[in-house]
């Protein structure tokens, strides 16, 4: 599967990596196509990976992350071109974080809207699954806590395409929740506070969360 990942933060390429280590052809896409960042990473991930710019990597991947920072996002797809998205599953791993000196980050939507929601309306014709974005990237591939595998939640309108993501999910090593459709994102995105905040007073990003049951 040819895959696309927007963005060359450390989320963007953790995941482009885990990818190619399945076995998938990636691509991952910046403003700019000669990003240092993305020079870097094709190097260190051989054959199989190469970059390009946003648009280039919209029309590259069959599969599509979005791993950009909030306050890009919206300019970031539109760079893509709205159209290279249609009928492509889209895993939205973005949080609508403001960050604002001196003070932990904050959500700019919340209770009734979320990041997740807004994509979706951004790109009508894509199929987006919110995913990813209530851990660290440092355990986004293959999570190995004490207690087992963590949870990860997910949700999105496309039944075929959630399917998918789970699939994916688990390949990932994760244990999987769909919480349903896309407004399901109100829910996930403040998680990420809760995982920043409890980073913060913990001294520790090694966490993750985990449903029990009985």
């Amino acid at each position: 599967m040819k895959v696309g990942v927007l963005g060359t933060g450390d989320v963007g390429r953790v995941l482009g990596s885990a990818m190619i280590t399945l076995g998938h052809e990636v691509m991952l896409g910046s403003r700019e196509s000669s990003n240092p960042k993305t020079a870097d990473w094709t190097q260190q991930n051989g054959t199989k990976a190469s970059g390009g710019t946003f648009a280039d990597t919209a029309k590259f991947g069959d599969l599509i992350f979005l791993c950009t920072l909030w306050s890009g996002t919206e300019n970031a797809l539109r760079l893509a071109g709205h159209e290279n998205f249609n009928g492509k599953i889209l895993i939205d791993t973005t949080n609508p974080l403001v960050f604002t000196p001196n003070q932990p980050p904050a959500l700019a939507l919340g209770h009734t809207d979320s990041g997740g929601e807004q994509v979706q309306r951004w790109l009508p014709k894509a199929k987006v699954v919110k995913a990813f974005n209530i851990v660290g990237n440092a355990h986004m591939f293959h999570p190995r806590f004490p207690g087992g595998p963590p949870t990860m939640f997910f949700c999105g309108n496309d039944e075929h395409a959630k399917k998918s993501v789970d699939g994916l999910l688990h390949e990932f090593g994760w244990e999987t929740i769909d919480i349903g459709g896309i407004e399901g994102a109100r829910l996930l995105e403040p998680i990420c506070i809760l995982w920043v905040k409890y980073g913060v007073q913990a001294g520790t990003w090694n966490h993750a969360f985990k449903l029990l049951r009985k």
